[in-house]
């Protein structure tokens, strides 16, 4: 036998079908449908069916069939609805036989029996499935699926009144072809439409396609359908069909982006076993010519191939059998390839090692040695533990940032612990004095009310690089240090109130007191230029300022008292150093001193040292804590001139992702619902829609979820245990469509095997 080859006709083919004995293949379309002799390198036209004077839409196929005994019989799927029997022995150009026009919407599928030559089977877009009588030309069976469309109808090559329906709600059901009330069985096995189904020869397996690229293996021999096997692929796949004498070898084409056709050995499920490239487009259907080393393949792009297995490729031969992997944990583990025929001779194992050939039946063997590294410096589940255990809402900044550096801190995280305070210093609202600062040097003309002015703590600093001590008293100091701290709130009083504030936070430590008026005219002038807000105390006129001198009680008394030491030449007082402007002492008595000139608060902002701590974080892979600061800070968050959006995106895209990985499902949530990023909010709004169908016509119900266009009825939402209409969480059958509220089908679940409803679909809670 010769290698592969093609033909090429004046449309695409949407499906094929290969005679009893595999000598012909008829091949369907909009625009083509022709039956082809096979010979041993050709493909020789034996007849056009679609000729004649009058065609029609009953000529634009979705699918054909070839009887399973009869090979004069052909059957095809026309997008009109109708389902037309074609016979090659008709004396005539046409060879119809009989159109059926029992449905009412696109057929998808066709199918004959396979011992009784008179029985066919339809599947269409209306929900319905058909059984035709070739006899008597009459529809025997009609078959309500309770979906929208039925993709595929397969009858079971292992029970012969048994079939297999696949539909677009991912739903499978097996009917009993005796009984057409009721489906035998139903299950949910994709979450996507189902396009294909196939039963394997040998086993009581039905491989199903899914839109949401996966082919997935039922085992049906028990009373319950058991998920066997997974194939995962790069996209929808539109068709499957399993390759003959081979166990566990299925041929797989894609509706969308892939040309290729794969076999796949379903105990691999991640890499084709042999992949064929001939396609230019799209693969419309696969037909196995009775042997497991030759098949034949339609596509959009107006050919026919017979496909040998000997000119396929296989992509495990070109895998890379190197990897790494790192776990949460900070465990790496690494592969790398190994010299096979070293091993063998280390486990004593002689013999002539050859490499298996490229044709042979034998998945592609490779060996690796695996290292693992495991990170024991690291604390465990520590991004866990903060990422449960962080507030990011909720309370107030200071309160967060006192709460998350608590949490880093028993964590072992010292670095942040550090950070969550800084944060809290510079943006903190627990002191209630505010200092506004403009962000003039940023340009920006938001307000940051945050800056190191604004803690009072600074304010306080300035007072005390300012204050002069008396030179009457040796030390410079009270002896007494009780009478002095009483006395702190009194010096305080005598100086100024500011907004809100409470006695004690900026009360000056030393023995001076500040002039009353002086001060006051220079914090007027400082507040006009830093936005600090000024507020005179009222106080009692008649209140005595001078500072007693039983306050500082002299040691002997004084004979010869020494010049102040302004008065020495190039005398230059530290304090005097230490301010901007001089500060003049008056001729007034040794033990009160007064201070007439303030050294301004110089603006400063803290955003570009914060940002910078944001991208060291995130540039030692703890995109956590930069996240999270950022989600703290609110309405203090840096501006996208300071810090560009695009960054910060990255940030909490990396965030959720590590998420993901933990499984922390709510967590994510909250960061996306959190975030300011339009890009990031909208992720909840993707792929969120599932349509809930009529629990009376199956229809799915996608204008509202409790009115049914075709029914018309209102009792969509209805519980079917207590009959009242749920508001809140609803949860439903997707094989039946009935559900309710969510606490009162979990417990009817428990104690019941079947919908409570009355329906008799065996419904499961997951």
């Amino acid at each position: 036998m010769t290698g592969t080859f093609y033909t090429t006709q004046e449309g695409p083919a949407n499906a094929l079908a290969l005679n009893k004995d595999y000598s012909q293949v008829v091949i369907a379309g909009r625009n083509v449908f022709k039956v082809f002799n096979i010979k041993d390198d050709e493909f020789i036209e034996h007849c056009n069916l679609r000729v004649g004077k009058n065609l029609n839409l009953n000529f634009s196929c979705n699918d054909v069939a070839w009887n399973t005994i009869d090979d004069t019989v052909l059957a095809t799927a026309a997008t009109n609805g109708a389902v037309v029997v074609w016979n090659l022995n008709k004396q005539g150009r046409s060879k119809q036989d009989h159109v059926f026009n029992d449905h009412t919407r696109t057929v998808n599928k066709v199918n004959f029996h396979i011992t009784e030559a008179s029985l066919l089977i339809s599947g269409s877009q209306d929900g319905t499935m058909k059984c035709f009588d070739l006899r008597i030309k009459e529809v025997v069976k009609t078959f309500l699926s309770n979906t929208e469309s039925v993709r595929d109808v397969q009858f079971s090559p292992h029970n012969s009144h048994i079939f297999a329906a696949v539909s677009e709600n991912g739903n499978v059901q097996l009917w009993d072809i005796r009984k057409p009330d009721r489906c035998v069985q139903a299950y949910t096995a994709h979450s996507g439409p189902i396009f294909a189904c196939d039963w394997h020869p040998e086993m009581s397996w039905l491989a199903t396609a899914s839109r949401d690229k996966t082919i997935k293996v039922w085992d049906l021999s028990g009373n319950k359908p058991t998920l066997e096997h997974t194939i995962h692929t790069i996209a929808s796949v539109g068709h499957v069909k399993w390759r003959p004498q081979r166990r566990y070898h299925l041929a797989s084409c894609a509706l969308v982006v892939d040309c290729s056709i794969n076999v796949w050995d379903i105990r691999r499920p991640y890499i084709p076993f042999a992949s064929f490239d001939e396609h230019k487009d799209v693969a419309t259907g696969v037909a196995w010519k009775g042997d497991p080393h030759c098949f034949l393949s339609t596509s959009r792009d107006n050919t026919l191939y017979r496909h040998m297995f000997s000119d396929a490729r296989r992509p495990a031969t070109k895998a890379n059998i190197q990897g790494i992997s790192l776990n949460n944990k900070g465990d790496i583990i690494y592969a790398c390839k190994t010299n096979t025929a070293s091993i063998l001779v280390n486990n004593k194992i002689s013999g002539l090692i050859r490499k298996p050939s490229i044709n042979s039946d034998n998945f592609h063997d490779a060996s690796s040695s695996l290292h693992n590294f495991t990170n024991n410096k690291s604390v465990p589940n520590a991004f866990y533990k903060c990422a449960t255990q962080y507030i990011l809402q909720g309370k107030s900044l200071t309160e967060m940032c006192d709460h998350n550096a608590n949490v880093a801190k028993s964590l072992g995280k010292n670095h942040v612990y550090v950070v969550w305070n800084i944060i809290k210093i510079l943006y903190g609202n627990d002191v209630n004095t505010k200092i506004n600062i403009h962000e003039d040097t940023l340009s920006n003309t938001n307000q940051n009310r945050g800056g190191l002015a604004s803690n009072v703590d600074q304010l306080s600093t300035t007072y005390e690089n300012v204050s002069i001590k008396d030179t009457d008293t040796p030390g410079g100091a009270c002896s007494d240090d009780t009478e002095n701290e009483e006395n702190d709130g009194n010096y305080l009083s005598g100086l100024t109130n500011l907004t809100s504030y409470q006695p004690g936070a900026l009360a000056p430590r030393g023995d001076f007191i500040f002039g009353e008026n002086e001060l006051d005219n220079e914090f007027d002038r400082m507040s006009s230029g830093i936005g600090l807000r000024v507020i005179p105390v009222q106080t009692n006129e008649t209140q005595d300022w001078t500072l007693p001198t039983e306050a500082f009680p002299l040691r002997h008394e004084l004979q010869d008292r020494s010049p102040p030491p302004e008065q020495f030449p190039n005398h230059i007082s530290p304090e005097i150093n230490d301010i901007q402007s001089a500060v003049a002492v008056e001729d007034q008595p040794s033990s009160l001193l007064s201070v007439t000139s303030i050294p301004k608060l110089l603006p400063w902002n803290p955003t570009p040292i914060i940002v910078e701590s944001l991208k060291y974080h995130a540039l030692i892979s703890d995109v956590q804590t930069s996240v999270s600061i950022l989600l703290v800070l609110g309405d203090y968050r840096p501006n996208y001139n300071v810090l560009d959006k695009a960054t910060q995106e990255q940030w909490i895209l990396g965030y959720l992702d590590q998420l993901a990985r933990y499984r922390l499902w709510n967590i994510a949530t909250e960061i996306i619902k959190l975030s300011w990023i339009p890009n990031i909010n909208q992720l909840n709004q993707q792929s969120t829609t599932i349509h809930t169908c009529c629990g009376k016509c199956g229809k799915p119900l996608q204008r509202s979820g409790w009115l049914c266009d075709r029914c018309h009825i209102t009792d969509t939402a209805l519980c079917g245990v207590c009959h009242q209409v749920v508001k809140g969480l609803y949860v439903w059958c997707q094989g039946c469509s009935h559900g309710g509220h969510l606490k009162h089908v979990k417990q009817w679940i428990t104690k019941n095997k079947y919908c409570p409803t009355g329906c008799g679909h065996a419904c499961e809670y997951s």
